[in-house]
């Protein structure tokens, strides 16, 4: 079997699988800090870059190259870099990609501290930055300058749900010689490959569905070509925000039932977002399943589900959320998203509170926006527990 052009679920249980001495039949836990050499001379090789072996874990361990090979495969790209977060995946890529004076144009609804860093830490290093609706095609133009270097887009958005068209956007990218980034966090490769559609560089939070079990907080980088991987990666071990074995391990265990968890969450959100359309106390609500979404035909030729993420507003406002959120008993008042538990929060005062109130409502990310991550339970019980909720409001 050619495992290179084997299935998706194929690639998930098997990409990256060693093959070691005693036979294991899952990745083993390679635990150490540093790697012995057979002589001087093949130490001196490994750091000349002439032989492949292993020196010291935050340039390369086994069990970290065993997940990275395996995100690789379902993401079609030349090559990955695991991280210890997602922050850590969106900074590696501002500190290889980014010089004093360039500039960013990115989704203005993007994960909070993806923004805040840039608008609050590096600008100090000279980095120029603006968020724009990148729904708007047009807008990207316009936005573009001389010293851009860089395209960020995060599609669905979060916490809005808007989404961006990818493809047009790698056009646009490329037309001005800019680098395409995709945040690919709320789709994950089963759901999404931006690299296909034009893009560079895709990232993920591993914490969130690549991982799925909301125990253990990781990120990864995926390139398309090899100069801009050995760029990533020489940044990234520079800085030293690499992975840890144990935490590659558990990563790459949660990783193997991605799209069977993807396939339960998401059958259970059509059925939640069609309650919630219904449903009386419901002002609006953006899902990609449903055909009010803006981009509803967009999102159907650009990702292969609907995902599970739903935002949504109530008639009673800021108040009414507040209610919601502490009379639901089942979904967990938590951030984060892409665990296999339901989970509900209130972006405006939780992940994006660091983002001035001016930027949320131009993002649209408004007072009275509730995001809610569907699990995996029974869809019955998810929405007795919003109807519960939405009595109180």
């Amino acid at each position: 079997m050619n495992k290179e052009k084997s299935g998706f679920n194929t690639k998930l249980i098997h990409a990256g699988e060693i093959h070691d001495q005693f036979g294991s039949a899952t990745v083993p836990i390679y635990q150490t800090s540093t790697f012995s050499f057979e002589s001087a001379e093949e130490g001196a090789k490994c750091f000349a870059g002439e032989s492949d072996g292993y020196i010291y874990t935050r340039i390369g361990n086994p069990t970290i190259n065993a997940l990275e090979h395996q995100i690789t495969a379902i993401e079609n790209g030349f090559g990955a870099i695991a991280v210890s977060s997602g922050m850590a995946a969106a900074s590696t890529i501002y500190l290889s990609l980014l010089s004093s004076g360039d500039h960013i144009i990115s989704t203005d609804a993007i994960y909070g501290p993806a923004r805040g860093v840039m608008e609050k830490q590096f600008v100090r290093y000279g980095f120029q930055s603006t968020y724009i609706n990148t729904t708007d095609v047009k807008a990207i133009e316009k936005a573009i300058r001389p010293n851009t270097k860089v395209l960020y887009i995060e599609t669905p958005a979060n916490p809005t749900m808007d989404i961006t068209d990818l493809k047009a956007c790698a056009e646009i990218a490329h037309k001005h010689n800019i680098i395409l980034v995709v945040d690919n966090t709320f789709c994950s490769p089963y759901l999404q490959n931006p690299l296909d559609l034009g893009a560079d560089v895709v990232f993920h939070s591993m914490t969130k569905f690549i991982n799925g079990h909301a125990d253990i907080v990781a990120g990864v980088i995926v390139a398309k070509e090899e100069k801009m991987y050995k760029q990533l990666r020489n940044m990234m071990v520079l800085l030293g925000c690499n992975m840890d074995p144990h935490q590659a391990y558990m990563v790459h265990r949660g990783l193997k039932t991605l799209s069977i968890r993807i396939d339960r969450a998401q059958d259970n959100a059509m059925k939640v977002a069609e309650f919630l359309e219904n449903h009386p106390k419901v002002a609006w609500i953006k899902y990609p399943g449903l055909k009010s979404h803006p981009q509803y035909e967009l999102g159907k030729k650009q990702m292969k589900g609907n995902g599970s993420m739903i935002s949504f507003g109530l008639k009673t406002g800021f108040e009414g959320a507040k209610v919601l959120m502490n009379n639901v008993h089942l979904a967990l008042l938590a951030v984060s998203l892409g665990g296999v538990e339901s989970l509900i929060q209130h972006p405006a005062s939780m992940t994006h509170s660091k983002v001035s109130k001016e930027d949320k409502q131009k993002a649209g990310i408004s007072d009275d926006l509730i995001r809610y991550a569907v699990g995996i339970e029974d869809v019955n019980d998810i929405i007795d527990d919003l109807k519960h909720g939405l009595e109180k409001c």
